[in-house]
């Protein structure tokens, strides 16, 4: 069984020749933003989980990696749409796509890139491309799901623990519970291991979401990839904050719905004042509380999977990476 570093590195040599043609092909201004945003890199936590879960049912996982590309690709496509809607202006330590280019570009750029996932999807083996088409298709409609929500609860006074939980179960943790699934489906699972490996993808990537939210607030910009407390300058209604409008004392709690309220603020000020604020309230305790119970999850539904021991190491080693990374 190949690890993770194998198939990141199958993943990374191939998907680099699907860059180079990306980069060659007419017109320019359409495919250049989408293949800067892919050089980059990234983590590619998404391929390498399908490839990895190909090679628990498979000894040639690489037949995965036309829908690994398409997850990489549909992954990215949101950053894009994303960055334009949170005025996000560094993503990898890069300037973000439109501001590299314009917003017209990455809307556009994007939205090729959304339609190039399902022609990578369409590579894959003939008669597994009905189950993988409707998860894809579904996952996709729940990730713009997620998205409306984040959007909507900007400007919601009040968003419960629960509706929060939702919100990042759509916006993020189903396309790590799909990248897992979609490898299982085409490598044959059957149908319990392919719930499974779902059930884990949800789990742990509400726990990866959580993180990310505490590492917003407490990360270091340079090793994070992009700008430190982008979510409080957007009043993003995340777990932390959540917490701490709960948790804080009714001066504190005024103190931070004030500074919600500012449409005129100096950026700095206001992330270090907020970030206080939760500190005080142990909103960053709770944060990773909640985490850590995600990632419990994560190893409790583990353990159900019938697979070989190394390949579970690996989907552990990974879970527990998800929790103590820093970037």
């Amino acid at each position: 069984m190949l690890s993770f570093q194998n198939l990141l590195d199958f993943f990374e040599k191939e998907f680099q020749k699907e860059i180079q043609t990306l980069k060659a092909t007419a017109p320019q201004r359409l495919y250049e933003p989408i293949a800067y945003s892919l050089v980059g890199g990234g983590k590619r936590i998404r391929p390498v989980l399908a490839l990895h879960a190909a090679s628990l049912f498979s000894e040639t996982p690489q037949i995965a990696f036309p829908a690994a590309a398409a997850l990489e690709l549909f992954h990215n496509f949101t950053l894009l749409h994303d960055d334009i809607m949170d005025h996000a202006s560094i993503r990898r330590g890069m300037p973000a796509v439109h501001l590299k280019y314009s917003e017209n570009s990455a809307i556009l750029s994007g939205d090729a890139m959304s339609i190039l996932a399902f022609q990578f999807l369409s590579r894959c083996e003939n008669s597994k491309i009905a189950p993988l088409l409707s998860l894809f298709s579904t996952t996709a409609l729940e990730v713009c799901e997620g998205q409306q929500y984040d959007m909507e609860y900007e400007v919601k006074d009040e968003v419960s623990e629960s509706e929060y939980l939702t919100m990042i179960r759509l916006k993020t943790a189903v396309l790590i519970a799909c990248s897992l699934k979609t490898g299982a489906l085409i490598a044959g699972a059957d149908e319990k291991s392919c719930q499974l490996l779902y059930q884990f993808g949800i789990q742990i990537g509400i726990a990866f979401q959580l993180q990310d939210d505490w590492l917003d607030v407490y990360g270091q910009e340079n090793s994070f990839g992009k700008m430190i407390g982008g979510d409080i300058c957007e009043n993003k209604k995340t777990f932390i904050l959540i917490k701490a409008l709960e948790l804080s004392g009714e001066k504190n709690r005024q103190s931070l719905k004030e500074w919600m309220r500012k449409t005129e603020f100096d950026k700095k000020e206001k992330i270090e004042s907020v970030r206080k604020i939760f500190s005080d309230a142990g909103a960053d305790n709770a944060t990773r509380e909640m985490m850590k119970a995600y990632y419990e999850m994560a190893m409790d539904t583990l353990q159900k999977l019938n697979i070989p021991d190394p390949g579970k190491t690996e989907l552990r080693n990974f879970a527990t990476q998800v929790v103590s990374r820093t970037k």
